[in-house]
């Protein structure tokens, strides 16, 4: 080791020994017979100190040649610091140094490797490895690590086994657009990057690996947002023998062992939903329930408390629905106005807002008051269950649609209101799904989480009778308004399989051909199983308190799905691609 020591490990107790330290210059601090050096190396920063009259003068010469990013080994004694610095955990010492070696120069970086720095996102992307080198990226990568480990202990100790499978498949039509591969062997035929090792870890069960798991890579070539890249990392597990009660609980625990070990928090014990609960109270399959505000109908299959006032906006409505904002009566006209704005933008797409003030004087105002009474304004706030100083905010028209632009409104104003702080954890199962999904355009039946899930087993005759009734015997945990996670119990009988293919629009010939090989194995001996992934990066960025998962991956692509570093991707030549059997008309 050229080093005994890392620049995050000296303290008072190391005063008076000899140590050698290596690393990246940070900055360094001339003031003519002094100077100062912070040394940087992942582990932290240690001062270096150069005095004339105690630092041999050739070193002293060296030291100012030195520029920002140079990598060096210092050599010297440990002292102790007169001004001491409470904000770095070596800052009770410095070294006297006595020799220095550069290792190797470095030209003036792009942008300032601080926690404060002042390059923007796309120089940073382009100087990846300059961005890893400041502590806000690396303690990211770190709390990565640490997740990971933790993830591994847990399932070790639970008698899982961590078994690679394949990054070269086969192509299925279902789910999300595939990344495809070319066979040079096999001209015209390609393999398929996986969405996830769905397939093959049900194949193990049927092999006999009982408790299996996986920190495994995934590709979708999906449009990209701040929670989602081309190719990301899942937490993948399945288990035999087991029931939808014995799943929630292991990975429950889990989840609260994590929280336990990389945040230091003890998470109570976990609640669960219906689907249908969940999109009835907040309009959404993954609610935020860090604050209350549930929905609110004023008109729906349950009551009407709406008609009769002429109002045709709510008369011609399905659904009227709202939510109460606390404290919110003395929104002036100018913020109900520019709220009003906000959610007739096309992401919400709805057409108005209607409101309701119920003032701290115990008056009540709202923008319908030409169409409705005090005293119905009055049973709509005792609807609400709102107090004096509450604001009503009302939508309406056709039911699904309007529960998802309410949802949007609620999780606006809990932002408003500061309801939404990333340092406070809520963590839900919401279950209970619906099995299939249809598809107006395509005008078919599409499998709501994936072929693969089982229906509940009540609701099997109903596959012949009332598709949109089936429920799914699924999954999903939602931390904070994020799903993290999602699984079910699975289908492991040929002929129930092979239902759901027919359901799905798969002829007999073409469920042989797709998946053919899963349904053979079926037919020798397969036991009941199910199981769950969890998005990994996902899951670090909210142990983070952040929204975006690029942060927590070393490499990650830009919006546009590139690899701005390397620039990927890249055309490949024209020779490579006759050796792969491909033509590419009309080539730029």
């Amino acid at each position: 080791m050229l080093r005994t020591h890392t620049c995050g490990e000296l303290n008072l107790a190391h005063v008076n020994e000899d140590v050698v330290l290596c690393g990246w210059v940070q900055r360094i601090r001339d003031k003519g017979g002094m100077i100062w050096l912070d040394l940087r190396d992942r582990y932290g920063l240690t001062q270096l100190l150069f005095e004339e009259g105690k630092t041999p003068s050739e070193v002293l010469q060296a030291a100012r040649t030195l520029g920002r990013e140079f990598v060096i080994e210092a050599k010297g004694k440990v002292i102790e610091r007169v001004a001491k610095n409470d904000k770095i955990q070596t800052g009770s010492i410095e070294i006297r140094i006595t020799g220095i070696t550069i290792l190797n120069p470095a030209k003036l970086p792009p942008f300032l490797i601080e926690d404060e720095t002042d390059g923007g996102d796309d120089i940073r992307m382009k100087y990846r490895y300059l961005d890893l080198r400041r502590n806000t990226v690396r303690e990211k990568l770190q709390l990565r690590h640490q997740v990971a480990r933790h993830t591994r202990a847990y399932l070790d100790d639970l008698n899982f086994i961590e078994v690679e499978t394949p990054v070269l498949i086969k192509s299925t039509p279902e789910g999300a657009r595939d990344f495809v591969v070319p066979s040079r062997m096999n001209p015209g035929e390609f393999y398929a990057l996986p969405q996830s090792p769905q397939t093959f870890k049900q194949l193990l069960m049927v092999a006999g690996f009982d408790r299996y798991y996986q920190i495994v890579k995934c590709f979708r070539d999906e449009d990209l947002r701040a929670d989602r890249q081309p190719e990301f990392t899942q937490i993948d597990c399945e288990m035999s023998f087991v029931t939808q009660e014995d799943i929630l609980n292991t990975f429950e625990g889990l989840i609260r062992n994590l929280f336990r070990k990389v945040k230091g928090i003890e998470l109570p014990e976990v609640p669960r939903m219906t689907y249908a609960d969940a999109m009835r109270l907040y309009g959404s399959d993954k609610p935020d329930i860090r604050f209350d505000m549930k929905f609110t109908e004023l008109k729906g299959e349950d009551q009407d408390l709406t008609s009769g006032s002429n109002f045709g906006v709510f008369d011609e409505a399905e659904l009227v629905v709202g939510v109460c904002a606390p404290g919110c009566a003395t929104y002036t006209r100018k913020q109900m106005d520019e709220l009003t704005d906000w959610v007739k933008r096309p992401q919400i797409g709805a057409k108005g807002l209607i409101y309701v003030r119920y003032n701290a004087d115990g008056s009540i105002k709202s923008s319908v008051d030409k169409f409705y009474s005090e005293e119905i304004l009055r049973t709509w706030a005792e609807a609400f269950d709102a107090k004096p100083g509450d604001l009503l905010l009302i939508l309406s028209g056709q039911a699904d649609k309007a529960r998802k632009q309410l949802n949007e409104v609620r999780l606006e104003m809990g932002s408003r209101l500061g309801f939404r702080n990333p340092d406070v954890y809520h963590v839900l199962w919401v279950l209970d799904f619906p099995l299939l999904e249809y598809g107006e355009a395509e005008d078919r039946w599409f499998a709501m989480h994936h072929p693969f899930t089982s229906p509940k087993p009540e609701d099997i005759p109903l596959l012949a009778t009332d598709l949109g009734k089936v429920r799914a015997n699924a999954y999903d945990m939602v931390i904070n308004g994020v799903e993290v996670g999602g699984g079910s119990v699975r289908i492991f009988e040929r002929d129930l399989q092979q239902q759901m293919f027919g359901i799905l629009g798969f002829s007999p010939e073409e469920a042989q051909e797709q998946f053919g090989f899963l349904m053979n194995a079926f037919e020798f001996g397969a036991p009941p199983h199910a199981g769950i992934a969890f998005g990994f990066d996902r899951l670090c960025s909210l142990f983070g308190g952040v929204d975006s998962i690029r942060d927590f991956i070393a490499f990650p692509k830009n919006n546009s799905g590139r690899d701005v570093m390397i620039d990927s991707p890249s055309i490949i030549s024209d020779g490579q691609l006759k050796e792969l059997s491909i033509r590419v008309e009309n080539r730029v």
